[in-house]
């Protein structure tokens, strides 16, 4: 079975995820936060908004609304999320670090307005799920020949 993972703040990678999610047959994941990311907490270039602040901290955590998710029935994960400083937001660390992903296959798409890059996201992720192998998907999913 297939899982389709994802965190929007906006709502660009919430579209590309549901149209993988319809592709696939596959189940979904949102990893949401408690409290929604407004404008001002997105703008990079403030030091003091709260993107900025979590992505300053490697080891800043920020966290989710947990589902249940029994991990086990599935073997790939496709994990989609905005490119945030050339990685993923960090509350992509705190969803791979809550569940096993061990022996899993994760594959990543992403979006992005600034990069066609996941600069070092893999390696980023990795400390959260070092037993998972990571596949670099495409970044704007238009790639996706399914997606409209």
């Amino acid at each position: 079975m297939v899982l389709v993972a994802y965190f929007s703040a906006s709502g660009v990678t919430k579209k590309y995820a549901m149209s993988l999610v319809e592709h696939l047959k596959a189940d979904y994941y949102e990893i949401t936060p408690p409290v929604s990311y407004s404008k001002s907490d997105l703008n990079y270039l403030n030091p003091l908004s709260r993107s900025s602040k979590e992505m300053r901290k490697k080891d800043s955590r920020p966290e989710f609304i947990k589902h249940e998710l029994d991990v086990n029935k599935y073997d790939t994960v496709y994990l989609g999320f905005p490119i945030w400083w050339y990685t993923a937001p960090r509350i992509i660390n705190s969803f791979l670090e809550t569940y096993d992903f061990a022996n899993k296959t994760i594959i990543l798409f992403a979006t992005s307005g600034g990069t066609k890059k996941f600069g070092k996201t893999i390696s980023d992720l990795s400390i959260s799920a070092p037993q998972a192998k990571f596949i670099e998907g495409p970044i704007n999913p238009k790639d996706f020949n399914w997606v409209k």
